[in-house]
């Protein structure tokens, strides 16, 4: 396969981490980065890789995502900005015939999302969403777990995702932007929503407690969701009202016929499962792998023209949707 050209458009924490993973991988080429402030120092709520200073200096910089097009010669982009910039990068980069690949959330107006995957579409064009939960380990070995029945069926599941306030990048200054980002709904507990849905589908009645924050008015959800032909409870839980040097959280526990399983990123590589008479230890991969695995997934799947079911725009909007369904939006 023809290594796709790629421009990374904005080097914050999720651009950094995308810009490495193209770098040292085998199916794009790192072209250029887009950034109007670029910060080679940029932190986020847990390690990535990134690419080291020698590499990064042989990379062009553009300051504007129009000098770049301008300039470069490219198959697809990477767009790593603010959402409320989501929409006219995305649109930009559709009307010049480039593949997208979109951090979450999609979009925080549903109604931009439809019209973004329209144009996708009739351009031909692969538009996909980084909800790289669905390739993370321990969510994939969940996902096979619940797939096989081989405990049998789910009885109850709960996912969970806390961490503070974030103070990196720029997230100080959009604190004067409240409800800009979405806030911990749209920005962080989307994760789980997001993997809930691939993994159950749309759940028929929502109850949800939630309260506002720093960034939003929902900054910690609590909601328990249920399926009206089958028999388990739903929990999904998170937020980012702690304070800022709090430490990210993230994990499940699900209770099947048969066994219980339980992992959280603090225990990092193990997956626990457990009967009535045994503890068994999954070992798993390191989680960071999951943000390779999705970008080269979406590689293939614009260099062969196929849709992205894996990350696909129009699953990321249902997710926007079911988002704001919790909170009466």
């Amino acid at each position: 396969m023809q290594k796709l050209r790629t421009a990374v458009i904005g080097y914050g924490f999720m651009g950094k981490t995308h810009a490495a993973n193209i770098f040292n991988g085998s199916c794009m080429e790192l072209s250029a980065i887009v950034d109007k402030n670029l910060n080679t120092k940029v932190e986020g709520n847990f390690d990535t890789s990134a690419i080291d200073e020698a590499s990064l200096s042989k990379i062009k910089i553009y300051t504007s995502f129009d000098d770049c097009l301008a300039q470069e010669s490219l198959d697809a982009v990477i767009v790593c900005v603010h959402t409320a910039a989501h929409f006219e990068l995305v649109h930009k980069a559709i009307e010049h015939k480039l593949h997208v690949f979109v951090e979450k959330p999609f979009v925080l107006n549903p109604s931009e999302g439809a019209t973004l995957i329209a144009e996708a579409e009739r351009a031909g064009l692969t538009l996909a969403v980084g909800h790289v939960v669905r390739f993370m380990p321990a969510y994939r070995e969940l996902k096979r777990i619940f797939d096989s029945e081989i405990y049998g069926e789910l009885k109850f599941i709960s996912l969970s995702r806390f961490t503070g306030v974030p103070d990196w990048g720029d997230w100080k200054i959009r604190r004067k932007e409240f409800g800009s980002s979405g806030g911990a709904l749209f920005d962080l507990v989307i994760h789980d929503i997001d993997y809930l849905n691939y993994l159950l589908g749309l759940p028929d009645q929502i109850e949800c407690t939630y309260f506002g924050g720093e960034l939003s008015r929902h900054d910690y959800i609590c909601s328990f969701w249920k399926y009206n032909h089958r028999q388990m409870r739903v929990k999904v839980e998170g937020g980012d009202i702690f304070h800022a040097k709090f430490p990210f959280e993230a994990g499940f526990k699900a209770s099947f016929e048969r066994a219980s399983v339980s992992w959280s990123s603090s225990s990092g590589r193990e997956l626990i499962v457990a009967d009535e008479e045994k503890i068994e230890i999954i070992n798993l991969d390191e989680a960071g792998i999951a943000y390779r695995a999705e970008i080269e997934y979406f590689a293939q799947c614009a260099a062969n023209r196929l849709y992205p079911s894996e990350c696909s725009a129009a699953s990321a909007l249902e997710t926007v949707k079911l988002c704001a369904r919790l909170v009466g939006e």
